[in-house]
């Protein structure tokens, strides 16, 4: 099953039966959106652009501290990770990237896994160092941290871990290297706040050393868990902190999960466009912090405020002509419980890129002349006017155009029944 491409023949057996009704839904939504002054056209081709990142942790059922439920079909290798990522792709359009983490998805034969991408049309996004686990053969422990650890035996370890991650990315073709750190206590006075950052601060410089020129160290931040007393990078500003000690290659990147309950995270954002160190996002939703539930299946309003926030800075630095160049990684960071992986990266997929399709038809020439007057209840109503939109038949068409599925769970569950599955896939 995650060895072959889906065919050619049964996408287009799928959209056969859907294309009179999309045709009709496309052409109503089209006059809809003509009369804000909104071309169709337009925004499709905005779209045909937009692309998120899947990740390598993604294409197997996740679990809880109680337990898992592992399906009885899953991607196990790097290779069949790969053919599951390139079939959403196929599916769905809009994810033509995947995120390694290592070392969990170390390549064992680099070459073959490059040539593999290149055949099935994927490309590498973001290497995920991953020095909050200890691992099989490891010399120290990182029990009590890794980059802020006060064993400086124990912080080179996981310095020249994170430089392995850049040479691979290198080879692969990556651009970015993503560092999340479980370094933190559980009790009060376990270490020194200050001394712990300027340790983790230090092991980042001489990361950040080793950094190629055309690479970003993306900084990701949380506020609590593993260790529940205090997290070094515990929140958005001690990221950026860290970023302005080590340069301007550094970046923050914005994990949805990663903030205390009721947290403005579209606020955020914003700040950190302001501070130009937005480097990125690991989508994802959440009812009580980080649950890590399927992107945009709780909080579609919040993702599309997100969304209007990078609009609103990528029209406003295009008509400023300011640099640096704004292009924050999309990338995907979930886990999937009950549901098949691939059904939910694909849904989640579409998710994202409707939140940011839904943001590009907010009238941002009404909506500053409303906020300059102060005007609250008109200016929200620009902004749900474009939230409440239906625009499934546009997404539905980039899918058309690139070759994909109208429809890709139908198309997904056409696939599987060919086969003799089930994409109910329980143990």
């Amino acid at each position: 099953m995650f060895e072959a491409r889906i065919s050619r023949a049964l996408i287009d057996q799928a959209n056969s039966r859907l294309r009179k009704s999309h045709e009709d839904d496309l052409d109503a939504l089209g006059r809809q959106i003509a009369r804000r002054g909104i071309s169709l056209d337009s925004i499709i081709r905005r779209t045909m652009r937009f692309g998120v990142a899947l990740p390598s942790w993604g294409f197997q059922q996740g679990g809880t501290r109680f337990g898992r439920f592992p399906a009885k079909e899953e991607p196990q290798t790097l290779e069949q990770k790969l053919y599951a990522a390139s079939l959403i792709n196929d599916l769905a359009g809009v994810t033509p990237r995947i995120s390694l983490h290592i070392p969990w998805d170390t390549p064992d034969k680099l070459a073959n896994i490059r040539r593999l991408a290149r055949q099935i049309g994927l490309k590498f996004d973001a290497i995920n160092s991953n020095t909050f686990q200890d691992q099989p053969g490891q010399q120290h422990s990182y029990k009590f941290g890794s980059l802020s650890h006060t064993d400086p035996a124990v912080r080179r370890q996981a310095i020249e871990h994170n430089i392995r991650c850049i040479e691979l990315g290198e080879a692969l073709g990556s651009k970015a290297l993503i560092v999340w750190l479980a370094d933190g206590t559980n009790y009060p006075g376990q270490q020194n706040f200050r001394r712990a950052l300027d340790r983790t601060i230090d092991s980042l410089e001489n990361i950040y050393e080793n950094l190629p020129n055309d690479w970003r160290l993306l900084i990701e931040y949380k506020p609590f868990e593993p260790a529940f007393y205090s997290t070094v990078i515990n929140d958005w500003g001690t990221a950026l902190m860290a970023c302005h000690e080590l340069g301007d290659q550094a970046a923050v990147l914005v994990d949805l999960g990663h903030h205390l309950p009721n947290t403005n995270v579209e606020q955020v954002v914003a700040r950190l466009v302001a501070a130009n160190r937005l480097g990125g996002f690991h989508f994802n939703d959440s009812q009580y912090a980080d649950d890590d539930v399927s992107s945009g299946s709780i909080k579609p309003y919040q993702l599309f405020l997100i969304f209007n926030e990078l609009i609103d800075a990528a029209e406003d630095r295009l008509v400023k002509n300011r640099k640096p160049k704004f292009s924050p990684s999309y990338m995907i960071d979930q886990s999937h419980n009950v549901r098949d992986p691939i059904e939910d990266l694909i849904t989640s997929s579409i998710e994202i890129q409707r939140a940011f399709v839904k943001a590009l038809l907010v009238n941002r020439k009404s909506l500053t002349y409303h906020q300059l007057r102060n005007d609250a209840t008109m200016a929200e109503r620009i902004l749900k006017v474009a939230f409440e939109t239906d625009v499934s038949p546009i997404l539905a068409e980039v899918r058309l155009q690139k070759g994909c599925a109208i429809d890709p769970i139908l198309a997904y569950r056409q696939y599987l029944s060919a086969r003799g599955k089930s994409p109910h896939l329980s143990s």
